[in-house]
């Protein structure tokens, strides 16, 4: 399960209505992280053939005219705060002025969400108005790397964790930098409706449907003097062969070099490690396979290369705070004919 999560159930939105998302979009705040928000929240998706929207988004602002980051357009024309205390999920983006405070508006709408049990989440520098709206206090959160000296001054409360890409605490989630903003995104959505959406979701923006919470955000990218360094091959031939039971080793030899240099690039181009990248793609393949109605646990198992149903079970648990039983409930084809319904 991504770093720092709670085990706590995942936000399904209820059968035949929409989960209402609202972004705040304040004086300053980044376009591309509203943008994110946007297109994970709410965009139609007509090729999953669902009669009801994933998501309900809207967004809303403090004052009838918002300047966005540097100016660059002004957003008018949107709800006011009053429509993030209907939302279930309130979405804060970041800005880069983060030692101006925001306003009490701003602040009281975050509280108010908090305090009736919607799930709070910012993204980028956004954690900076979770944590002055005091919902972060001796919890823990991250923010984007180049803020978290400056975080810790303002904020010594919250526990800040700042080489992560987001920590889900259950009814707060913070993401790090905008990219980040994806993959806690997809993850938000991974939670809500499963490995199968979120997939179909990711494939749609072009983007790795599965990067683990805890990786670090700041992942070094030098200039090979080794043109076939990249892992992008070897991904796609483990991939293939991801019921199989694949050892580091073998992805070593495969890439011709020492499980130690392996491991080195791992961490370089993706921020984990191979055993760990080797994990989440065996557990995501579990869930679409119990998403797409596999009832036995040791086929759903031996399928993804997890082995046995027990260890399906603590890496599934892990994972996604469910118990494949719990899980095919809340995600297999049952769940599915139900929102259909």
């Amino acid at each position: 399960m991504p770093h720092g999560s709670s085990h706590r159930p995942a936000h399904r939105p209820a059968h035949r209505s929409a989960h209402r998302v609202a972004v705040i979009v304040d004086e300053g705040t980044n376009p591309f992280e509203v943008g994110i928000a946007t297109e994970l929240f709410g965009l139609p998706r007509p090729e999953l053939g669902l009669p009801v929207p994933l998501y309900e988004l809207t967004l809303c602002t403090p004052t009838p005219e918002i300047r966005m980051n540097h100016g660059f357009f002004t957003l008018s024309g949107v709800p006011g705060l009053e429509a993030a205390d209907t939302a279930d999920t309130l979405v804060v983006p970041g800005r880069p002025d983060n030692v101006v405070p925001r306003g009490e508006a701003v602040l009281d709408a975050v509280r108010r969400a908090h305090a009736r049990g919607a799930r709070v989440v910012s993204l980028c520098t956004g954690s900076f108005a979770l944590a002055e709206a005091g919902i972060l206090d001796g919890r823990r959160a991250t923010t984007h790397w180049h803020w978290a000296d400056l975080f810790r001054e303002l904020h010594p409360k919250v526990l800040l964790e700042p080489d992560v890409l987001f920590v889900d605490e259950g009814d707060v989630l913070t993401a790090a930098g905008s990219a980040a903003a994806l993959d806690l995104g997809l993850y938000i959505v991974r939670r809500d409706h499963g490995a199968e959406i979120a997939n179909a979701v990711s494939r749609r923006l072009l983007f790795a449907a599965h990067r683990d919470g805890g990786q670090r955000q700041f992942i070094e990218r030098p200039l090979p003097d080794i043109p076939d360094e990249s892992l992008a091959p070897l991904l796609a031939w483990a991939g293939e062969r991801i019921s199989e039971p694949l050892t580091v080793t073998d992805l070593a030899t495969r890439a011709a070099v020492s499980p130690a240099t392996l491991h080195r690039r791992f961490q370089a181009q993706l921020g984990t490690t191979p055993l760990a990248w080797l994990t989440a793609e065996r557990v995501a393949l579990a869930c679409r396979l119990i998403e797409r109605g596999e009832e036995r646990l040791d086929i759903v198992a031996r399928r993804s290369g997890l082995g046995t149903a027990a260890n399906l079970r603590v890496r599934l648990r892990r994972e996604t705070g469910l118990s494949p039983t719990a899980y095919r409930r809340r995600f297999g084809p049952s769940a599915g004919e139900a929102l259909r319904a």
